[in-house]
């Protein structure tokens, strides 16, 4: 069983959900944007969580199964055709063997993911399938996928369909244009001024065309430094906020560095870290300070699509 690749998006890569215990040499954990598509994308098709998948970045292409299979497509909306015919999100759809899926750009939000049941079968490197494209590393040669390409895929012990409502307990997301995160105080809060704080939280932030896999670049009011943003390097995370000389912040991805050396004014909350894998280029983002007790809440009770409206959650 394998995945023809007949047209690539702009950015379509495999990945798992990371690449872990390698960051003290250097090497970024990778994986997955949205862990939250991904995890649902195998729960429909019968895989383990953190079976490599198909991510598609804005644009999906179009791809020929060579053998029967059971499909689910998470995340954005890419108006999904199958055959000619629209393919649900959110669903378990059987393929037949030549069956053609073509995905257009993303109606909201901006990542996609496919997974197939038995998983995507490419070599695993350093504990992951994940796709690392700048040291040319993981996933299908360690590269985007182009046209032409045979992508392996695994045998599935069982390809029945399983019922979505079985396997997910939680509506499809949408991704809004304008989108509030969650974040508690950082590392290095103490290196801003009160007019930086203020700026931060209070302003509005354009999601930037230079955004990538490393991390989602912001352009907005610049957040003062009581003397520079420069510390000396030091660990980073998931979500961890950089800001930069220039005062504007830097969340930082999946493919972010595994250390360092611009200042932490916060880090957002796991259960928000989808809603910031969703953003294109011109959302707008904004911050709302929590406590780590409620992000510990938000995230063991499952909120990763609760509104950020804090008084009103049922869950604190």
């Amino acid at each position: 069983m394998a995945i023809y690749v007949l047209q690539p998006g702009p950015l379509t890569t495999v990945q798992d959900m990371g690449r872990f215990g390698y960051q003290a040499s250097g090497m970024p954990v990778s994986g997955v944007m949205d862990h939250r598509a991904c995890r649902d994308a195998n729960a429909l098709v019968g895989n383990n969580g953190s079976e490599a998948v198909l991510e598609f970045t804005l644009l999906g292409g179009s791809f020929r199964f060579t053998a029967p299979a059971v499909i689910a497509l998470t995340g954005a909306d890419m108006s999904p055709v199958l055959n000619g015919i629209p393919c649900p999100m959110y669903t378990a759809v059987p393929v037949e063997e030549g069956a053609v899926l073509s995905l257009s750009y993303a109606k909201s939000g901006c990542r996609t993911y496919l997974a197939v049941s038995g998983g995507i079968d490419v070599p695993t490197v350093m504990g992951s399938k994940s796709t690392y494209i700048k040291c040319g590393i993981g996933g299908f040669c360690g590269r985007a996928l182009a046209a032409g390409d045979t992508v392996p895929v695994g045998e599935a012990a069982d390809i029945k369909l399983r019922s979505p409502d079985a396997a997910l307990n939680t509506a499809p997301p949408v991704y809004p244009e304008h989108v509030t995160v969650r974040v508690i105080e950082g590392p290095q809060a103490g290196h801003f001024t009160d007019e930086g704080l203020q700026a931060f939280y209070s302003g509005s932030y354009t999601v930037s065309a230079q955004s990538d896999r490393m991390g989602c670049r912001l352009d907005g009011p610049a957040v003062t430094a009581k003397e520079h943003a420069d510390i000396l390097s030091d660990g980073t995370v998931f979500g961890s906020i950089q800001i930069t000389s220039a005062g504007q912040p830097v969340i930082l991805m999946a493919e972010r560095q595994t250390t360092g050396g611009y200042a932490k004014i916060a880090t957002v909350c796991t259960a928000d870290l989808p809603v910031i894998a969703q953003c294109r280029p011109g959302y707008t983002v904004r911050f709302q300070k929590i406590t780590r007790k409620e992000a510990q809440v938000l995230l063991t009770a499952g909120c990763e699509t609760c509104c950020a409206k804090m008084p009103e959650c049922k869950n604190l």
